[in-house]
């Protein structure tokens, strides 16, 4: 991946072969933010990275679970979603952040709802709805690994 790579998807398995491809590069402990519309592949985009690391399990957006851990693969995959914690009250409470800094490998969307997060996250995705099946995906890697 290079830095402020700008990729066009133009089907749903596009973009989950991107994450497939972001995949290869992720080790223990990694974050990446996933920032974007609704709709806009992100949860695609998750597949691809599972797919990659070898986790079992079918990739769902964890909209109403909050998260969902994928394990069997090279790391455990964290896929966690914000869109439904409230503000950083809410956040600290959630005991989510013992994933997030965790072994695995934290993928998380709606990163954008605390920003804070966003400063620790090794990459930083940005999905942008283009049509039915194309996205604007710009993949920005900070290279932080550490809290």
């Amino acid at each position: 991946m290079n830095k402020g790579e700008r990729v066009i998807t133009r089907s749903p398995e596009e973009t989950e072969s991107l994450g497939e491809r972001l995949s290869a590069t992720l080790k223990e402990g990694d974050r990446v933010a996933l920032i974007g519309d609704l709709g806009g592949g992100k949860t695609r985009f998750v597949r691809g990275i599972a797919r990659g690391l070898g986790s079992r399990g079918f990739i769902k957006s964890p909209s109403f679970t909050i998260m969902n851990i994928y394990q069997g693969g090279r790391l455990p995959l964290y896929h966690i979603d914000l869109y439904r914690i409230g503000g950083d009250d809410e956040f600290f409470f959630s005991g989510l952040e013992e994933f997030i800094y965790g072994k695995g490998v934290s993928v998380i969307e709606w990163a954008e709802r605390h920003p804070a997060l966003i400063r620790d996250c090794m990459y930083v995705i940005t999905f942008k709805y283009l049509g039915e099946n194309e996205r604007e995906i710009i993949i920005e890697e900070r290279g932080v690994t550490e809290r």
